[in-house]
């Protein structure tokens, strides 16, 4: 008999692994993720979903305005934020994993509208929800597309950063 035989799904001990803590706009974007992922899937209003999210105890410690600017945005002005980044995919955006396009889409919008967030931190905060949320390799392919985005959304703040 092998030891794996032994062993019972619900038996031994779970591995909890330490995670390092996250900023509440860190947190804000990962529960973001999540609500868009729902939307995506369930199609329910952004507002219900934001409710239950609440009603979960998902929406402490985290920057609520972020979130919540990122839920309704992102819901309103999908189709418009899919086209930012169209013609960097290899696919149609319907067969993107939802997870890549949630994450594209909360990039993509950062890109364009919040300005005062470092694209390279824009970037950095995609990259790591896909390493946390996504497929094995899907960082490199979110990296690589938002590194695109931001060409075009941040061609002076690119270029500045060149110079220096």
């Amino acid at each position: 008999m092998k030891i794996s035989d032994s062993i019972q799904p619900g038996q031994g001990e779970e591995i909890v692994e330490k995670e390092k803590p996250v900023s509440p706009r860190s947190q804000a974007r990962r529960a973001a993720l999540q609500a868009i992922y729902q939307w995506q899937m369930t199609n329910a209003a952004a507002l219900q979903i934001m409710q239950q999210f609440s009603e979960d105890g998902y929406l402490e410690k985290l920057d609520f305005d972020l979130f919540k600017d990122l839920l309704f945005t992102i819901t309103d002005e999908a189709e418009q934020l899919d086209e930012m980044y169209a013609g960097f995919i290899d696919r149609d955006i319907k067969r993107l994993d939802p997870i890549e396009r949630a994450i594209l889409r909360i990039g993509s919008y950062e890109l364009r509208s919040k300005i005062e967030i470092p694209y390279r931190v824009v970037i950095n905060e995609a990259v790591e929800l896909a390493k946390r949320f996504g497929a094995e390799e899907s960082h490199k392919f979110v990296n690589g597309v938002l590194d695109k985005v931001a060409k075009q959304t941040r061609e002076l703040e690119i270029s500045t950063q060149a110079d220096k």
